[in-house]
Parts: structure tokens; sequence; C-alpha cells
């Protein structure tokens, strides 16, 4: 008995577990398949009556088809009409059996002119312009609501000195040991000037003569004279001799700059001026080098300026 009601409660789970397109009851299932198609058979039936009304109609009464279709074909011949009367108007296109209204009295070798209207579209074009030209006026000239072009170009060029700017400080930035040169502008010199008076004058001294570090305003040098050696020694630093390097606190081209600077006070003799210390460095002058003045130690010959 219980192995029956095991099977019937089954069944019944079966037959309400929900499908892949019914709702899980059978009952509500073919209640709305039965519905779906009485409304099919209903619609059918009704598409087959209005025809069916529809033949009857033209057997008996033809009259009621042929106005319809006349007034179809009225209400088309209309809305063509209109739009070719709107074409017309805005084209200023004549019918031709106006044509001869249109002759001008005058003539040449049998030709006639016609006086044809200007289109619509050429002066709605023509007063368009009009209005532009006022509202222009007023709005860049009168009222100054708008840029002029001197004051475009001078917004444009001065996004373009904006960028290069940026682009020079990247470029600038990119250069090491290797690939740094002098550079004797003026604004570079006092650039570098300023780095070094923060930085380097506690132990060189502010006009360079020495103190903790050594003389730089002389020919003698211990980790050579050039350009590069002068970058790479403030890079990199001397950590035997006290010097810290400066690459983490300087970046590339503000080292080029003090660099620069430090060339610079090469034979200004300042007063007490620290004793020469390392080797002498001899510098030919540009006008014998393609200028490009070199700094020579030993066999080796490094660019200067």
């Amino acid at each position: 008995m219980q192995l029956i009601f095991l099977q019937l409660h089954a069944v019944d789970k079966a037959a309400t577990a929900p499908g892949l397109f019914g709702s899980g009851n059978v009952n509500n299932d073919i209640l709305i398949i039965a519905l779906i198609v009485v409304m099919s058979v209903v619609l059918v039936a009704a598409v087959v009556v209005l025809r069916a009304m529809r033949v009857m109609l033209r057997l008996t009464m033809p009259h009621v088809i042929e106005d319809e279709q006349a007034a179809t074909a009225r209400a088309k011949a209309s809305r063509r009409a209109r739009r070719a009367a709107w074409w017309n108007k805005l084209m200023g296109l004549r019918p031709l059996a106006e044509e001869k209204d249109l002759i001008i009295d005058h003539a040449y070798d049998g030709i006639k002119e016609l006086d044809n209207p200007v289109p619509a579209w050429f002066n709605g074009l023509f007063y368009a312009s009009v209005v532009f030209a006022v509202v222009y006026l007023c709005v860049y000239h009168v009222f100054g609501w708008g840029p002029n072009q001197d004051q475009e170009y001078e917004r444009e060029m001065a996004k373009a000195e904006e960028a290069r700017q940026e682009w020079l400080a990247q470029a600038a930035n990119n250069i090491d040991e290797n690939s740094v040169t002098v550079d004797a502008r003026p604004e570079t010199i006092a650039s570098g000037q300023v780095i070094y008076t923060q930085n380097c004058a506690a132990c060189h001294g502010n006009a360079g003569e020495g103190g903790i570090g050594p003389n730089l305003t002389d020919d003698y040098w211990l980790h050579g004279g050039s350009i590069q050696d002068v970058f790479k020694t403030i890079k990199y630093g001397v950590l035997d001799k006290g010097m810290v390097p400066w690459e983490q606190s300087l970046t590339p081209a503000q080292i080029a700059e003090v660099s620069n600077y430090i060339l610079s006070l090469r034979g200004t003799n300042p007063p007490n001026a620290k004793e020469p210390q390392g080797e002498k460095v001899e510098y030919t002058p540009a006008h014998d080098t393609n200028g490009v003045e070199t700094a020579r130690v030993g066999d080796g010959d490094r660019s200067v300026i």
C-alpha cells in the first residue's frame, strides 16, 4: 500500500514539475493552448468574413468600391500636387503655360529671354547670410563676446608654447653623462647658479673658491674637467671624498644646468681661493677645434664648450 502511495506521489510531482515550455501545471498549460487555438481560429474566421463581405459589396454595389478607389486616387494626386507646388515655389519654377507671360520684350537673333523670378532658396540663403553677418559683427566686433583672429592666434601660440616647454622639459630630463653638452646660454647659467647656491656653496664656496670641497675656478680637477665628467661627478657623487650622489635630489636637467654653471666659473679667480687639487686640465680654444673647446688630461680629449 505504501508503495502505491509513493508511486502516485511521484506521478503527481512529475505532472506539476516545470518543463521547458510549460508552467509546471498540466491543466493550466492545456487551458492556455486551447485559448490560443480558439483565438487563432476566430482571427482566421474574421479575415475570411471580411474578404467575403468585400466580394459581396463589389458584386452588389460596385459604385461604392469605385468611389473608394477614386477618393484614394484623388488623395494621392493632391499630395503629389502639394509636393510639386512646394518644390516649384522653392526653386522658383513656373508652369510652361505661363512661359508667354515671362518673355522679355527684347530679343537677339531670335533668342528670347525669360524673366524668371529669383528662387526662394536663393533669397532665403541671402537673407540668412545678412542676419549671420549682423550677428557675427555684434558678437566679435561690437560686444567682444567672442575672440577675434588676433586673440585666437595668441591663444593658439600660448598653447603651442606650453606644449613646447613640456616637450623641452621631457627632452632635457632624457640626458645623461654621455649625451650632456655645454649650454652657455644666460638662462641656463642663471638656473645653474640658483641650484649651486642652494646645494653646492656650503662645500665649494659661494664663488666656487673651495672649502670643504675643492676649488672649482682653476684648471685642476680631481675627477675630470669636461662637461661629461662634471655631470657624472655630481650625479653619482664621490663617497670616499664625502660628496653624496645628487641623482635622487636633482633632475638630469638640473644637473646639466649646475654643471654648466660650474664650468662658467673657470678663470674667475675669486678671493681666498683654495689651493689646486688633482690634475691640471689643458683646454684647447674653440677656434682650433671647429667651435668645440676640449679638455685634455694625459692622452684623452673631452668636449667642454
